[in-house]
């Protein structure tokens, strides 16, 4: 019986911090409002049962039973709250909410009566169990499960349409929080109603306010290391607090609560040490993020003036002053992609800083687009670029994003463009079962076996590459291995070694 008491009290102080903590991230925010109102209800509960589970008499037994009731009748209740907050309902449900409140109100008026309890008696090993009132019955039926499986199953069909990668993983966490934490409170119920079940699920509880709070932090984009730092935190100091109140004797207990003081001070610390290290690397990629805005502009405009001077729109030019204006295009052609891969990587770094807009497309369409746009490139240095699909005819569809995967195959076609003197560059595609495969063959330096670990890595690549391309910055295969990954895909290469030309594969699963 103790093994269950100690699991109320977990959970008590496992809602407490996670609601604490969920509410000082933006206390003025409703969604986090209703989050503390519903992990207080949980404590209440959790923190009553607890108690119901460690008294010596019926008396108190029944007290502390009947304040669990008050604390379990509102946390179906806040929870809907907080779920049609969360999908975005707006007023489409909130006559439904409304209702489920005064239901609540209404049932916990006799939450202390024994409509709702009928009085408590031995059962299986516990010395105290309640017996449910006929209106315990109703609440049971209506305000708990009623309400939970709605919101469970609209958890579950708004994760099933839901496109976007961030708001997935939120809904993702709040529905298996609700699984697990409702799930495992459901244990309780069998006793109440003389099934001899005992609540093993109840350790389970705690997973509830756990997943919530943490899909909150999280996809609310605040920084995943703060987070983490907080969460191990707070996990260390319940700890300490459990034992402390566990001990069997008072010199104990005053040496686990100088332990637990000492941790909870400690805990302080180190989070605001991480907020210090988190406050500087934030700074740092404003800096970069705002230093790359401010180059961009002015580049843009050069390219500009200097496209319109060669083309004529001011008057001929001198051959000597075509030259000069011609190498000044470009080297800001040049200029602009790089200063658009520092600014993509910016965002990337930032967490959750990078959007995806995943629909369905036919990547065959965006590979056909890539290759007409390059061939001009091509043929200036007198290559010869291909475009083949092993489907003649066939789509290539999948979802993603066309934009990020667009840009993906564009650097790697303009990359062997780069690296390639003589010969020629194939794009082709290939489907087998669920994937498709998208290869960029070219017959240039090739890479070295030993330099391959270098190329998807960040401001890093090949040496012999680096040796022909010398605006190469490092970042054009790191980004497109990052938006490949977000895709669920993998990107490698293949090479016979210096001067045997080079493959890049790009693996994309169909749905």
């Amino acid at each position: 019986m103790e093994i269950f008491a100690i699991s109320g009290l977990v959970n008590a102080l496992a809602a407490v911090s996670f609601g604490v903590l969920v509410l000082s991230k933006n206390w003025r925010e409703r969604q986090n409002q209703i989050f503390f109102l519903m992990t207080a209800a949980l404590a209440i509960w959790g923190f009553s049962y607890w108690r119901w589970l460690s008294s010596d008499d019926s008396e108190t037994a029944l007290f502390w039973v009947r304040m669990l009731a008050v604390g379990s009748v509102f946390i179906p209740v806040f929870f809907l709250d907080w779920v049609t907050i969360l999908l975005r309902f707006g007023k489409k449900h909130r006559d439904f909410v409304a209702l489920t409140y005064l239901g609540s109100v209404a049932v916990s008026a006799f939450a202390l009566t024994e409509y709702f309890i009928a009085g408590i008696e031995p059962k299986l090993w516990f010395t105290f169990w309640p017996n449910s009132g006929w209106l315990y019955t109703v609440y049971f039926l209506t305000l708990y499960t009623g309400v939970i499986l709605w919101s469970v199953i609209t958890l579950y069909r708004e994760l099933k349409k839901e496109t976007d990668a961030l708001r997935k993983g939120q809904i993702l966490y709040v529905f298996w929080g609700a699984v697990l934490g409702f799930g495992g409170g459901l244990t309780n119920f069998f006793l109440w109603f003389n099934i001899p079940i005992p609540p093993y699920g109840n350790f389970l509880v705690a997973a509830f306010p756990f997943l919530l709070g943490y899909s909150v932090l999280k996809y609310k984009l605040f920084n995943v290391r703060t987070i983490a730092t907080e969460l191990i935190a707070f996990a260390l100091f319940m700890f300490t607090v459990i034992i402390t109140f566990l001990a069997e004797s008072t010199l104990l207990k005053v040496v686990y609560g100088f332990f637990a003081v000492l941790m909870g001070i400690g805990g302080v610390m180190l989070i605001k040490a991480v907020y210090k290290t988190e406050k500087l690397s934030e700074e740092k990629s404003e800096f970069m993020s705002f230093a790359t805005h401010q180059v961009k502009k002015p580049l843009a405009d050069v390219k500009s003036a200097s496209s319109m001077l060669l083309a004529g729109d001011f008057g001929q030019l001198s051959d000597e002053v075509r030259d000069v204006i011609r190498g000044m295009f470009h080297a800001v052609n040049d200029a602009v992609p790089m200063v658009q891969a520092f600014l993509i990587s910016s965002k990337l770094e930032q967490d959750g800083g990078m959007k995806y807009q995943m629909e369905q497309f036919d990547l065959r369409k965006v590979a056909e687009e890539v290759a007409r746009e390059e061939k001009f490139a091509a043929d200036e240095k007198g290559l010869a670029l291909s475009f083949s699909a092993e489907e003649s005819g066939g789509e290539f569809f999948i979802k993603g994003d066309a934009l990020k995967l667009k840009q993906v195959i564009l650097n790697l076609v303009d990359n062997a463009i780069k690296y390639t003197a003589t010969g020629n560059i194939s794009v082709a595609l290939k489907k087998q079962g669920g994937k498709i495969t998208l290869s960029v063959r070219d017959s240039g330096v090739g890479i070295p076996k030993e330099e391959m670990s270098k190329l998807f890595k960040k401001f890093s690549h090949a040496n012999g590459a680096a040796k022909v391309n010398v605006a190469s910055n490092g970042l054009g295969l790191y980004l497109a291995a990052e938006f490949v990954k977000a895709h669920n895909g993998r990107i490698w290469a293949e090479s016979e070694g210096a001067g045997k030309g080079t493959t890049f594969f790009v693996e994309l699963p169909t749905n």
